[in-house]
């Protein structure tokens, strides 16, 4: 197959553009930078002045849309809220204006998306069917996003909104920087402890975005979490344990406040979230148990 991606050169994008190359399919990247051929990986460039994307998209099988400034990066000032809205809303606007303008449209089209949309709690279970939203900025961006992304199936687009949980990978992403603590030898229960985290590791992520492109019954909202989600505190002694570290000295809820302002719901606050439409339809999760995960993740 001919896959374009947006945001291929992010985390996810190139977990997945490696298992694309792997299993014999033709990736095309779509970058601010030049058009180049690299590595067995076309780059595309888009959303600059110059910019003629679909030129090079004629005839792709599937598009999918993982473009956005991370939420990971830096304070949530009313700038970088901004950053994070507009970026997502911008890409998202230039992908459905590359499908009008193509002869021949992709099958399916996936756009990323976040279990922030589900509101925190310590006692519900969500699944795709779930219809409570969240009222916080995460869960209005990420509501905004989907809503966008859906005015592709107007066009007869098969259209998936891949819910991303914690997305756990080697040396990107927010493992590091859950690790850093225990490395440090201070390691603990972050805020109460209660909170759920719905983890995946990344190399699912990749194998599922290929089987949602290939299996044609799976549309709409999709959640990419493991069937073994755990809460905060067994999370944290499973990350002692794969690292040999103490889980002993607890982080406060107020000093992360202070520290990350409202971006600390990213670690105060989760959701349990169940990846059903992936469990009905077959998909096999590589990495089920947490602690597997990290001892994977962590190891060498």
């Amino acid at each position: 197959m001919k896959i374009a991606i947006a945001g291929g050169t992010g985390m996810v994008g190139k977990k997945f553009s490696s298992l694309l190359l792997n299993s014999g399919h033709e990736v095309i990247v779509l970058t601010r930078g030049e058009n180049r051929f690299q590595n067995g990986i076309q780059f595309v460039n888009w959303l600059t002045n110059s910019a003629n994307p679909e030129a090079a998209l004629e005839g792709i099988d599937a598009f999918v849309n993982l473009a956005g400034v991370s939420l990971n990066d830096g304070r949530w000032t009313v700038q970088q809220k901004e950053k994070i809205y507009q970026s997502r809303m911008e890409s998202t606007d230039e992908v459905l204006r590359i499908f009008n303008a193509l002869q021949n449209k992709p099958r399916v089209y996936i756009n990323a998306s976040a279990v922030g949309i589900y509101p925190v709690s310590t006692t519900a279970f969500y699944t795709e069917n779930s219809t409570q939203k969240a009222n916080d900025f995460l869960g209005t961006v990420v509501q905004h996003w989907e809503d966008r992304a859906l005015k592709a199936e107007a066009l007869g687009i098969r259209t998936c909104l891949a819910r991303f949980g914690v997305i756990l990978a080697k040396n990107e992403g927010a493992l590091p920087l859950m690790t850093l603590p225990y490395r440090l030898g201070v390691g603990g229960t972050i805020g109460s402890g209660h909170q759920w985290v719905s983890w995946i590791h990344i190399e699912d992520v990749a194998n599922a975005l290929l089987f949602v492109i290939e299996h044609e019954t799976l549309t709409g909202p999709l959640n990419f979490t493991s069937p073994n989600v755990k809460r905060m505190k067994h999370f944290g002694k499973s990350l002692g344990a794969a690292l040999h570290r103490p889980h002993w000295l607890p982080v406060p809820s107020i000093a992360l406040k202070l520290v990350l302002g409202e971006k600390s719901i990213l670690v105060l606050e989760g959701q349990h979230v169940v990846p059903e439409k992936l469990l009905q339809a077959n998909f096999l999760f590589k990495f089920i148990s947490v602690e597997d995960t990290i001892t994977d993740l962590v190891s060498n």
